[in-house]
């Protein structure tokens, strides 16, 4: 089987997409520093697809562990690369964590690509490279903005890396820029799980509903939408993560022309925070503690995907809608306070 490289793997979004890697015929490799997850889950990825995938606990910005890493496996397919920190919050309160982490471990892993001649690589990129767009939908062809979180800046200069280290070698690159990834596995076995409180709206509506949290707080109330919350275009995981199978899939094939393309992945549909709670609470019949709070710094006002791109050109569309995600993210906290995953 061809063997790829997936870096955060043991992550919310990267556990999911070594489940459709396994799925699809390939062998995932994964190396994670476990800075924001548990090892566990590599056992259950093994229970949903009957292989556990082989794990190392390695810190991309570790460059010798990285060579030595390369060394081993140096017949990779490509790499799939997740592991990067993540919170918008925290990136604004620690710039320097975040573009010593994230542009530093890229470093490393591109260095060690080029050194090994790996020659695909699907990066994790995101929708805060638009900043509040002028125009909604947004496509890939509008104006990357002046990022509002340092978080943000990361993805942009990521990319801006990533296109010139393509154009100048035999790498072969494709950009996946998120929405709002949300839900779990349809198993219930794995699904998101931050470490201490949310920074993401589902975890903490899900965590309000079971009880780990008092109430539940919205950040602002007074933007320019209908009802007066941000505006999202949410995505189930599971749907996320089969679009980066299928990006590797087009590398390896004879469409992808260019050294980097650049691909939006949501459903095309924007939801108010606001909408997406009422969502939730009649998904599953809680009805939630909430309480407006100030706006967030970093949070943009709205944006939501042009999909047209992706649909027509890797052949991908996001097939669950809103109730859909919310009930697996339900599921999942459920599991998540019976411990069924341990047993």
């Amino acid at each position: 089987m061809k063997k790829i490289l997936v870096t955060g793997g043991t992550g919310y979004i990267g556990s999911h997409t070594v489940v459709e890697i396994q799925k699809s015929g390939f062998e995932p490799l994964i190396i994670d520093n476990l800075s924001n997850s548990d090892p566990g889950v590599v056992d259950l990825i093994g229970r949903i697809t009957g292989q556990r995938p082989l794990f190392e606990q390695i810190d991309l910005c570790d460059l010798p562990a990285m060579q030595d890493f390369f060394k081993r496996h140096h017949d990779l397919e490509g790499v799939i690369h997740f592991a990067a920190h993540k919170s918008v919050g925290e990136s604004v309160k620690h710039p320097l964590k975040y573009y010593h982490n994230n542009l530093g471990g890229l470093f490393h892993l591109l260095q060690c690509m080029l050194t090994h001649k790996t020659a695909r690589i699907v990066f994790s990129s995101s929708c805060t490279v638009y900043g509040q767009p002028d125009q909604l939908p947004v496509t890939e062809n509008a104006p990357v903005q002046q990022a509002e979180s340092p978080y943000g800046n990361t993805k942009r200069i990521s990319e801006e890396i990533i296109h010139d280290t393509a154009k100048a070698s035999h790498l072969k690159a494709i950009s996946l820029r998120y929405f709002n990834p949300i839900g779990a596995h349809e198993s219930g076995l794995i699904g998101e799980l931050p470490i201490g409180v949310p920074d993401n709206l589902i975890p903490f509506i899900t965590q309000t509903a079971i009880g780990k949290r008092e109430k539940l707080m919205v950040f602002g109330n007074d933007y320019n939408t209908p009802d007066g919350t941000c505006i999202r275009d949410y995505i189930h995981v599971s749907d996320l993560a089969r679009a980066h199978v299928v990006a590797l899939q087009r590398m390896t094939g004879e469409d992808s022309k260019q050294s980097h393309e650049i691909f939006n992945l949501g459903t095309g549909r924007g939801y108010s925070v606001l909408e997406a709670i009422r969502t939730f609470e009649q998904v599953s019949g809680v009805e939630l503690n909430r309480e407006f709070a100030g706006r967030r710094p970093g949070d943009i006002e709205q944006v939501w995907a042009d999909t047209t791109l992706a649909n027509l050109k890797l052949g991908w569309k996001a097939e669950k809608g809103l109730e859909e995600m919310m009930a697996s993210a339900w599921k999942w906290e459920q599991n998540l306070a019976t411990g069924i995953m341990n047993k």
